[in-house]
């Protein structure tokens, strides 16, 4: 929705706004990180948020995608360095392991 809105904000003339706006948030949370292929455009948007935000305020990334696939998200190589040194960059990883939660509820009511 983020990119979508971004997209948007191209056509509409509030991208600049919409980038101020996000910069000023102290934490953006960017869920189902890699669902998807991003388009040019989209990388190139969201690395114009993650510049905004850099060293400033907090991005939390959620995915199921381990982060040494992240790169093949991005079609544009440069694109694709300057956005994950922005993301990576001084961040603190948790990697989950085991079975999914949503799994093992589902298992439980089975029984």
């Amino acid at each position: 929705q983020l990119l979508d809105e971004l997209n948007i904000g191209h056509a509409d003339g509030s991208y600049r706004p919409q980038l101020a706006q996000l910069a000023k948030k102290k934490l953006l949370i960017l869920d189902d990180w890699g669902m998807e292929k991003m388009s040019a455009r989209q990388a190139n948007d969201l690395l114009d948020v993650m510049e905004e935000r850099y060293q400033n305020t907090s991005t939390i990334i959620a995915s199921q995608l381990p982060v040494t696939e992240w790169y093949k998200l991005i079609s544009n190589p440069t694109v694709a360095d300057a956005l994950l040194d922005r993301l990576l960059h001084n961040s603190h990883r948790i990697e989950l392991a085991g079975e999914s939660m949503r799994k093992l509820d589902q298992s439980d009511h089975l029984r």
